[in-house]
Formats: structure tokens, C-alpha cells, sequence
């Protein structure tokens, strides 16, 4: 019996390295990693809107040739492509898991201001001289805020570890255009404008501490679906793929036997 496939998507300006851990923890399934177009070694686009990342995961998936349809998993931006997909192609998917799903739209709420600064930001980017450009974009100094921002764990090796992840591989974008264009689409659309014409069998992985779509906001989610479950993984927040893939890969095994 051939061992079931599941395509794994990852989020905003990381790469596939991001999702690795909660790969090697999926015991007998096969794990299709791809690189977003735009970041690392992924596709090229001439605009990297929704619809785009939508089409192109389409294709992706059809030159896998499997023999059954794959389980489709999205991690944060990762999910609210694998969300706009089910919505557009759900013959094409056996199940979709939405791990930290972008629940609602990062521009209202109170972290709207800081969602609007970072519009600024990746807009000045693209304003920029070539070279300045990904040097303001790509900044350490950024990204270790971001990294020191999201990460909860109180475990001084793992978060050197995930400093280290987000030093190496949160600026390997193709160019300022098209990190600004993937950050335009990423805070312009939520899962939770797919969700209540989803008909695939869901799973929904929150933390209980993300500070980017809080919890409240995933019980709300989850509610939308026609056929969807919430998973709760307690003292974690937006990097449950490097704080607890174990338990991000035990919540998708239980619920792959259970549908």
C-alpha cells in the first residue's frame, strides 16, 4: 500500500526548511516540501497575487502525478493559499490541515497600525536602489525582531535554533517587487474568506499564545467551515512548526485516521 502524500506549504519570506521538523515527524507518509514562488528556490511569477500562488499550486500539484489526491497542509500565509486552493479545486485534495491559519485580516484589529507600518516598509523597499533595497529589506535587525517577537519557548537552545533558521533563510526572496507583492497578498486576504465554501474535511492547528491571529479568533474560524476541527497546542505561539512539530505531527497523524 503506497503511503499517503501530503504537500506541505510554508509561510510569508520563509522557505521549505521552515516545515522540515514537522515533516521528519510524519511517519509513513511521503512530504512534498516546494518553495513558494518568490522565496528561495521557487517558481518566478510575474505577479505575486492570490490568484497566482493559487494557479501555480495547481499546477505544482498536477506534475506530482500521484495516484490519489494529496492531503494539502498550509502554515500561516501557507494557509490562506492552501485555503483559497481548497476552495477553487477541492476534487483535487483529499483533506486540508491549516497549521497557525491566518484567521483574520492582519489590517484591522490593534495590530492594525503595525501591519500598516509594515505596508510602509515593503513599500519603501521597492522605492529603494537594487542593492539598498534588499539590504533595508533583509535587514538582521528586522528579522531578529520578528524572530524574538513570535518565538514563546523559554528553551535557550531552541530559540537560538529558530534565530538561526530566521538569519539564514527569512531573506532568501527573489527581489524587494516580489516580497512586497507576496506581503500585499499576505495582509489583504485571511482564510476566513474561504472558509465557509470549503467542503474538504479540515484541520485547524492554533497556538494557544499567537500573537498573530489570536486564539479567540481561531475558535471563531472554525466555526465557518462546514467540516473542520480545532487543535489546541497549549504554551506556544506562531512557530508551532519549530516549538512543537511533534505535536503539530501527532494532531495531523490522529486526524488523517480519524476522516
Amino acid at each position: 500500500m503506497k503511503k499517503p502524500t501530503i504537500i506541505l506549504i510554508h509561510g510569508f519570506r520563509g522557505t521549505h526548511h521552515g516545515l522540515a521538523l514537522i515533516a521528519e515527524h510524519l511517519k509513513g507518509y511521503t512530504t512534498i516540501i516546494p518553495d513558494l514562488p518568490g522565496f528561495g528556490k521557487g517558481d518566478h511569477l510575474e505577479t505575486h497575487d492570490l490568484n497566482s500562488y493559487v494557479e501555480w499550486l495547481q499546477l505544482f500539484i498536477e506534475k506530482q502525478q500521484l495516484e490519489t489526491p494529496p492531503i494539502l497542509l498550509g502554515h500561516s500565509f501557507g494557509s490562506i493559499v492552501s485555503a483559497a486552493y481548497a476552495q477553487r479545486y477541492p476534487q483535487t485534495i483529499d483533506k486540508l490541515i491549516l497549521v497557525n491559519p491566518i484567521g483574520a485580516p492582519a489590517l484591522e484589529g490593534p495590530r492594525g497600525i503595525l501591519s500598516q507600518l509594515a505596508v510602509f516598509y515593503y513599500w519603501l523597499g521597492t522605492k529603494l536602489p537594487t542593492g539598498i533595497a534588499h539590504a533595508w529589506l533583509a535587514s538582521p535587525m528586522i528579522v531578529d525582531v520578528m524572530s524574538r517577537t513570535m518565538t514563546k519557548t523559554t528553551d535557550k537552545k531552541l530559540r537560538t535554533y529558530i534565530y538561526d533558521q530566521h538569519r539564514q533563510y527569512f531573506s532568501r526572496f527573489h527581489t524587494p517587487t516580489s516580497v512586497a507583492e507576496g506581503f500585499s497578498t499576505s495582509v489583504n486576504n485571511s482564510v476566513r474568506d474561504f472558509a465557509p465554501a470549503i467542503i474538504t474535511s479540515t484541520l485547524l492547528i492554533a497556538g494557544a499564545q499567537d500573537d498573530i491571529t489570536p486564539l479567540e479568533k481561531q475558535k471563531e474560524l472554525v466555526k465557518l467551515f462546514p467540516h473542520a476541527t480545532l487543535k489546541i497546542i497549549q504554551d506556544v505561539g506562531h512557530l508551532t512548526h519549530y516549538e512543537t512539530p511533534d505535536q503539530v505531527a501527532a494532531s495531523i497523524q490522529a486526524f488523517i485516521k480519524s476522516v
